[in-house]
């Protein structure tokens, strides 16, 4: 037997009892005749105390072990003399009376401790030893007890979890995929799946009328702190439901998931449609945990001769509450933050509302006091506070608004890691136009159902319609999506039209789901959660790399592994590919 306990469990009340203990040295410490060993295992951390005068020899053997070795030990539990109250076996120790080395360990690159001294490059390259360290492991048992927690709500909501295709048909709408070359069909090609999307509405088609999944998905895109080529998805759809179904059925996940896993009890997600988030956050993922609303100021900056608002589409202010007394310094290091090139504003004007009641510009030499006075009624502002102000293209002036307003709500400490905001964003344009081509693009994919009442709005103005579409955002991320989907071939025969498609593309792309759909299907919708999104903001993340065992850098490689890689020219003849 190599334990008969763990490192974690000891307490005050296994007082004088023999065990057996394996694991990890953590640090080792000689104090006098003493040698004290903090001994670790994936439950925690146990003292071990070796005494000079009681066992020398041992004590010998003890002072040669270094960090990281992995390490037997028998003894018995005492009352520790210094208490340590930081850790749950504190009030004990291990008086050691018998030391095997199970494994002789080099020393690590990094120190494995939760403020570790190794750079992201490094821990990565080890990502072994770097899931050692206790709050990363924490945030893979998080990521456990979430998805326990999703399976066993979904299975008492009588939903069946059916495994859906890794290697499937490429589709070359919305993201890129992954390709698999096909030794068996020369020249031919699979595709890893960006979802399961058409899958499971033929699971709907097939009548098993609740699916979930929690399933691997693949992506060919540039990443970001939030995003990973490979990524898990717990994905979901219903049959003979209609929006409000789907939004009852998951809001009560997600307020399960913060019940069980964080002890919260949240109260009903408010909804907001798409325009909405738009005009007041320049967000279709808007973080309400503070106020800050956008305001148009348009119609009460034209006219005085300022070129810059009078050229522009769109202007729009924030009012920081209490800011009026930041310096110039601060005011330029704010108007170097919405010039970055990833943000890409010309500048920024602001307005301090001095205690006194007067108004200080950066445009005082083409607005009154009475015009800043107007602009200040509109913004609800107060004596104080300051307002800032960007214009231009309405869209890109309010996306470049809504950075500066989250760099104001961190600035100010509104974005509370520990506060939880949960809303629906409903009611999202079905298509997007791209111009340079000249046609529709889905917004979200194909299948999503436009709202009832817009349909007749496909043929004559397609780029109004919405879609019965619906996103889960909490304190600003997007953590799920989903549609109702079109469940009627002609509708979809029509949506292939208005995307473009010939009827022989179509037939030709999606025929499989357009012929199934022939033999009666249920009306159905669904909803895709992004696991990675969701366990790092329930651990209080900034990257999904740290709740993901073993993820891909900001290049998309392994570095543990040295994947992506070069394969030999035997393997490349076989799959009958030519590498440039």
């Amino acid at each position: 037997m190599y334990r008969s306990r763990t490192c974690g469990e000891l307490r005050i009340e296994n007082l004088n009892e023999s065990i057996v203990l394996a694991g990890w040295v953590q640090k080792a410490r000689k104090m006098g005749g003493m040698i004290f060993v903090d001994l670790r295992d994936r439950y925690g951390v146990t003292q071990l105390v070796f005494n000079q005068e009681v066992n020398a020899e041992l004590c010998d053997k003890a002072a040669k072990i270094g960090r990281e070795w992995v390490i037997q030990i028998k003894g018995t539990v005492m009352e520790r003399s210094n208490k340590n109250k930081n850790i749950p076996t504190g009030d004990i120790e291990i008086n050691v009376a018998e030391l095997n080395v199970l494994n002789a360990a080099e020393t690590p690159p990094f120190t494995i401790e939760e403020d570790t001294d190794g750079g992201d490059d490094l821990r990565m390259k080890y990502r072994y030893l770097d899931l050692r360290r206790g709050n990363v492991r924490a945030n893979l048992e998080l990521r456990h007890k979430m998805a326990f927690e999703t399976r066993r709500y979904l299975d008492e909501h009588r939903f069946l979890e059916v495994e859906t295709p890794v290697l499937i048909g490429s589709t070359p709408e919305g993201a890129r995929d992954f390709v698999v070359p096909s030794r068996m069909n020369p020249g031919q090609f699979y595709a890893l799946p960006q979802s399961p999307q058409t899958l499971k509405q033929l699971l709907m088609v097939a009548g098993f009328d609740r699916y979930f999944q929690i399933v691997k998905c693949f992506r060919d895109e540039d990443l970001r702190a939030d995003r990973q080529p490979e990524f898990t998805q717990i994905d979901c759809e219903m049959s003979f439901i209609e929006q409000e179904d789907i939004l009852q059925m998951f809001e009560g996940l997600t307020k399960h998931l913060f019940k069980v896993i964080k002890g919260l009890d949240l109260s009903d997600f408010p909804r907001m449609t798409y325009a909405d988030a738009m005009k007041y956050y320049g967000s279709d993922k808007p973080d309400i945990r503070f106020e800050m609303k956008f305001v148009e100021l348009k119609g009460l900056t034209t006219g005085k001769n300022f070129a810059v608002f009078d050229d522009s589409e769109y202007v729009g202010a924030i009012c920081a509450k209490g800011c009026a007394d930041y310096t110039r310094k601060q005011l330029d290091a704010l108007t170097d933050f919405v010039k970055r090139p990833q943000i890409g504003a010309k500048g920024l004007v602001y307005v301090k509302y001095e205690s006194d009641g007067s108004l200080k510009s950066s445009v005082d030499k083409f607005y009154s006091q009475e015009d800043l006075k107007l602009w200040a009624e509109r913004c609800n502002a107060q004596p104080g506070d300051l307002i800032l102000i960007i214009c231009g293209a309405t869209e890109k002036a309010q996306k470049q608004l809504s950075e500066l307003r989250l760099e104001m709500g961190s600035q100010l400490g509104l974005r509370d890691k520990t506060k939880y905001c949960c809303l629906w964003v409903v009611d999202f344009p079905l298509l997007e136009e791209d111009e340079e081509l000249g046609r529709f693009f889905a917004k979200h994919h194909p299948f999503t159902s436009p709202k009832p009442e817009d349909i007749s709005l496909l043929d004559s103005n397609p780029g109004t319609v919405r879609a019965n579409a619906y996103d889960l955002v909490i304190n600003g991320v997007e953590v799920g999506g989903g549609s109702i989907r079109i469940y009627d071939s002609e509708l979809q025969k029509k949506m292939f039209g208005v995307l473009g498609f010939t009827e022989e593309k179509a037939q030709a792309q999606f025929g499989f789901l357009m012929n199934a759909f022939k033999y009666g299907a249920p009306p159905h919708g669904g909803i895709a959660f992004g696991l990675d999104r969701l366990v790092s903001i329930f651990a209080g993340l900034d990257s999904i790399r740290d709740c993901i065992a073993f993820p891909k850098n900001n290049s998309g490689r392994d570095v543990m592994l040295d994947a992506p890689s070069t394969i030999e020219q035997e393997q490349l003849d076989e799959l009958n590919l030519i590498v440039k």
